[in-house]
Parts: structure tokens; sequence; C-alpha cells
């Protein structure tokens, strides 16, 4: 079969497409035939280095497909599926743990279904999870228009929250106030002031994705006893800092958090992966698919999503 294969860690030109050997799933997965890939930043985290990994692999977690193999016979054939946590989903095939999928409702588009779980989940969990969101909340979200601050953002809208979101272009600014945005801004020297003039003060929460070069601003815009959640690094790891700067913005908590520390048992992936797909069958959600790239162009893919040339959720037509 084909699949794009990381040759050894570095960007994205390590990228290679190949013909390797099929999965063999075992009695604990299904082998599936991928319709759709989902990249997302975190692939490029483990392509790079910047996690750790062991080149050569398949890379990418998370698609959509149909069923070819159930070795327990217990889902049938051509049954259509998500999943969010198969690694080597860059492929023609992939074997995918059985209680680490969902079946597709009537009427998701597949190419939304092999996006939906992995930052529909994560948007899930920051607003259910890492704290509980009520309405009059009020939030900052960075990268608002990325596949995570689109979906969190209309997701905490259902729930009536004020949502500040932060794009980097007029395009992306669009895209934020039709998710349900409350004020979209733009990155600059002076965001924190402009959002707290806006707000009258600080922000209950930040929701931050982009790490590095934000970070001075998550604190800065946070009211005292708020939280900073430092969810990604899409422009590098935030660098060490002393603790008691939290104490001098206010008494701020903070928290570094993960998908997989928030899906830990079978039935808190079933609950949120369920309600992630109830929110996208409703209309709730809309996740907004960026033109599909093939799969033999996983590299550009790549290269525009480190770019910031790419909007929504980004997926490769397998």
């Amino acid at each position: 079969m084909k699949a794009i294969v990381v040759t050894s860690q570095g960007g994205p030109e390590v990228l290679e497409y190949k013909d390797v050997e099929p999965p063999q799933p075992s009695e604990g997965q299904l082998l599936v035939d991928v319709t759709y890939a989902g990249i997302n930043y975190i692939d490029t985290y483990f392509r790079s280095g910047t996690y750790p990994s062991n080149p050569p692999y398949i890379p990418g977690t998370e698609g959509c497909g149909r069923v070819v193999e159930d070795p327990l016979g217990k889902i049938a054939p051509g049954t259509l599926v998500a999943w969010h946590a198969a690694p080597g989903s860059y492929a023609e095939q992939v074997a995918v743990d059985r209680n680490r999928l969902v079946a597709v409702p009537e009427g998701v588009a597949p190419e939304v279904a092999a996006s939906m779980l992995l930052q529909g989940m994560t948007s899930h969990y920051l607003l259910h999870g890492v704290r509980e969101t009520q309405p009059g909340d009020t939030m900052v979200v960075t990268a608002g228009a990325g596949g995570v601050g689109l979906i969190l953002t209309q997701m905490a809208a259902a729930e009536e929250a004020t949502v500040y979101s932060v794009v980097s272009t007029e395009e992306k600014e669009k895209l934020a106030y039709e998710a349900g945005a409350t004020k979209v801004f733009r990155y600059g020297e002076d965001l924190a002031e402009q959002i707290k003039a806006e707000n009258g003060g600080g922000v209950d929460v930040v929701y931050d994705g982009v790490g590095q070069d934000t970070f001075a601003m998550c604190l800065n815009v946070t009211r005292p006893r708020g939280l900073v959640c430092s969810f990604g690094s899409a422009s590098g790891d935030v660098e060490p800092f002393k603790i008691q700067e939290l104490n001098a913005h206010g008494a701020l908590f903070l928290t570094r958090p993960s998908l997989k520390h928030y899906v830990a048992t079978d039935d808190e992936f079933l609950m949120r992966a369920q309600a992630v797909a109830r929110a996208v069958e409703e209309g709730t959600v809309k996740i907004r698919v960026h033109p599909p790239y093939s799969l033999e162009n996983a590299r550009q893919a790549h290269e525009d999503l480190q770019a910031r040339k790419t909007t929504g959720s980004v997926v490769l037509n397998v």
C-alpha cells in the first residue's frame, strides 16, 4: 500500500510517499481503508523532533474510513468510522483500536469526520475538563481561526461565553466572527491592553495554542486568580520563567494540558467523542475543512500548516 513515511527528524522535506507493508490488526483492532487522514499540528512536533519520535514511521493518528476487517466479527465491513489515536493514519490502510473509534453519523461528510475528533475533543476538554464553562465567562482564544480555535469558539458561544478571538488576517477575522466570537483582535504589542479595554478588566481564562510568542500577553490579559491554559506551541515552547510571575500577575493559575489525559479511560473518550459527533450532526459545531491535499502532497500540507496558510481543519484525501 501507499503511505507517507517520516524518514528522519526534520522539516516537511523528510515526508516521503512510499510503498509499505499493510498493517496487521490484532484482536483489539480493526483494519480500515482510510478515506481521509486528518493532519494536526502535533504531527509536526513529532516530525521535527520537538516531541520524541523514532523514524522511520508513518505519521498521523486521525482519520475516517470504512472497516475492512474486524477480527472479532462485531463491526460489519463497510461501516464508516472515525478515530483520533491510530498511529500510521497517513496511509491507505490503518489498524484502529476498537475502543477508540466512533461510527460516523448519517449526513456527516467523511472529510469532516476525519478531522472532528482530535480538535473537537480538545475543544470539549478545554471547556468541560480543564474548567467548567459557565454562561457569562470571558475568554481569549489565540489562533482563533485554526482548527481548534474555530471549534472552541463555536462550543463556547453555545455555552453563552464571551469569546475574544485573536487572528492574523482579515479573512481569518471573518471566520472567527462567523464561529461566534464576540470580538476579534489582531496580534500586536498592545494586544492585552486592547482586550482589557474592551472587557473592562482581565478575562477569566486564556486558551493559548500559540505558545512562546503569546505567553507574556496571556499573563497580562488574565484577571487576578484567572486561568492561563497553554495547550499548544505553534510558535515554539514557552520559555522557562519564574513561578513568582504568576503571583505578580494576580495569583494566576497555569496549566499545560493534553488530550490524552482527558480521554484516559474508554468511558471518558466515548463521552467526549459522542458529544463532538452529536454537535457536528446537529449543526451546533460546523467544521471548516481546508481544501483537501492528496496523500502524496503531505509535504505541502505540512508546509502550509506551519506557515499559517490554512484555515480550519487540514486533511489528506487518501
